[in-house]
């Protein structure tokens, strides 16, 4: 492997080497070893995009993952880690020059989404009069642009983009083609799992040649876990600027509810994917990333929340409603849980052996599947009572599919709890599941409006 060299690089390495060095009398290290392994981090995040100095204090995180000392000098240095992670780089002009230049790019992506969002305008569609044509393409207007903008930082080759383009063009045919009846079952159905199908392409391009890795997929699930929790930053903060926008211009007499809900909204909504992608990938953490750290708070909750629903279902004699608002409700909360298990497998170093947060996760998944089949039962009473309708057969194959994931996940933490299995089981079960779920979303997509006559 040829190992990453520059001066920048050399200097904080030497750094790093010589703090080991000093801490030898306290613990006992290969040195030499420890830098390999470093440097093929280094390499290694280089390769998957990142800048020369990000990638070293990236690598320097995983490594204090598997070294006391590693996470000594993280915890000692970091100040000057995130410092240097936050800050423009006019030391390196070639760093400099790549920040700035996907920067320009992320942005002006960003306002194309908008553009794009705005353009059907010239067409005399209405954001409010036609909101069901927004609704169904509101994906297509930001998840290609952001679907390229990591094939062109990834180089992502010729073949693998004709590809993903040629999924883009059938999603926006199908979106668009289908007579569907205004506001029906299978529009709706449409417009929620589109967004899911053509978020494996988004992660397709992000991973690279790495989607075939576990490491890769599970770069791609940490990416969308930041990316929402950068979004509803955002979002709040979006909210303030555009009450303060509102407030300031009533006290000169003018109104801008008009402005706000045509183009301050939706335009930010939309402009908003690409700046929180770009604010993901420029500002990667050295010491932890956010999404990880919240499944430590939340994982608990949810375990708890999960054992109190299901003893007082068992207490009360009461099942689970199967009412559309309901099942998507109660299908969103075990997403959620499902969510919560893969960014704490991304936040746990594989190596450790079983601790006493493994047993809250165990606790979380099983109580998910006994959740899911009550929710199998009553989906399936109810289609044996009424029929098959598009969101009846919708959930039972969400349902399904989550059951499988559950049931194998649970299996697989029992087995690590036991000391009978490996950690790196789960990863590589939960990363290789992914491409399920859209792949469900697309049938729901493109098979159901005709099979249902598009009620």
């Amino acid at each position: 492997m040829s190992q990453p060299s520059n001066a920048s690089l050399e200097a904080q390495i030497d750094q790093w080497r010589g703090y080991l060095r000093r801490r030898q009398a306290i613990h006992a290290v290969d040195v030499a070893e420890l830098e390999d392994h470093l440097r093929e981090q280094v390499a290694t995040l280089e390769e998957a995009g990142l800048a020369t100095d990000e990638a070293f204090l990236v690598a320097v995180k995983r490594m204090g993952d598997l070294d006391s000392l590693s996470r000594e000098f993280a915890r000692e240095h970091s100040e000057r880690l995130w410092k240097q992670l936050v800050a423009v780089r006019t030391e390196d002009g070639v760093g400099h020059r790549q920040t700035r230049t996907e920067a320009f790019v992320a942005f002006g992506l960003a306002i194309l989404a908008a553009a794009l969002l705005k353009a059907p305008t010239l067409f005399g569609l209405d954001l409010e009069e036609d909101g069901s044509f927004y609704a169904r393409n509101a994906s297509l207007f930001v998840l290609p642009l952001l679907t390229g903008y990591f094939a062109w930082k990834r180089r992502l080759a010729a073949g693998t983009l004709r590809w993903l383009a040629l999924g883009f063009v059938a999603a926006a045919v199908v979106a668009n083609a289908f007579p569907f009846t205004p506001e029906g079952s299978t529009e709706i159905l449409t417009v929620m799992h589109l967004p899911i199908a053509l978020w494996l392409g988004v992660g397709v391009a992000y991973a690279g040649d790495r989607w075939s890795d576990v490491a890769g997929r599970m770069d791609f699930i940490r990416f969308s876990g930041e990316l929402f929790i950068y979004y509803v930053l955002i979002a709040l903060g979006g909210g303030l600027f555009t009450g303060f926008t509102a407030l300031t211009f009533m006290a000169i007499g003018i109104e801008l509810a008009w402005f706000i809900g045509h183009w301050l909204v939706p335009c930010g909504a939309i402009g908003a994917v690409m700046v929180g992608s770009w604010l993901v990938e420029s500002k990667q953490s050295v010491i932890e990333n956010m999404a990880p750290v919240l499944t430590r708070l939340f994982s608990p909750l949810f375990a708890l929340l999960l054992v109190i629903f299901l003893g007082t279902m068992l207490f009360s004699g009461r099942g689970v409603g199967i009412e559309r608002e309901v099942l998507i409700a109660f299908d969103l909360l075990l997403a959620m849980v499902l969510a919560l298990l893969l960014y704490s497998a991304s936040a746990r170093d594989p190596a450790l052996p079983p601790g006493p947060f493994d047993v809250v996760q165990v606790v979380l998944v099983v109580s998910a599947l006994l959740a899911n089949a009550v929710a199998l039962w009553a989906i399936g009473g109810r289609i044996s009572e009424f029929g098959f309708s598009p969101n009846r057969v919708a959930a039972l194959g969400e349902n399904l599919i989550l059951l499988v994931n559950l049931t194998w996940s649970a299996v697989l933490y029992l087995r690590f709890l036991r000391g009978r299995g490996a950690f790196a089981a789960l990863e590589r079960w939960q990363t290789s599941y992914l491409p399920v779920y859209a792949m469900w979303a697309a049938i729901v997509v493109i098979v159901f409006p005709p099979l249902f006559r598009y009620i």
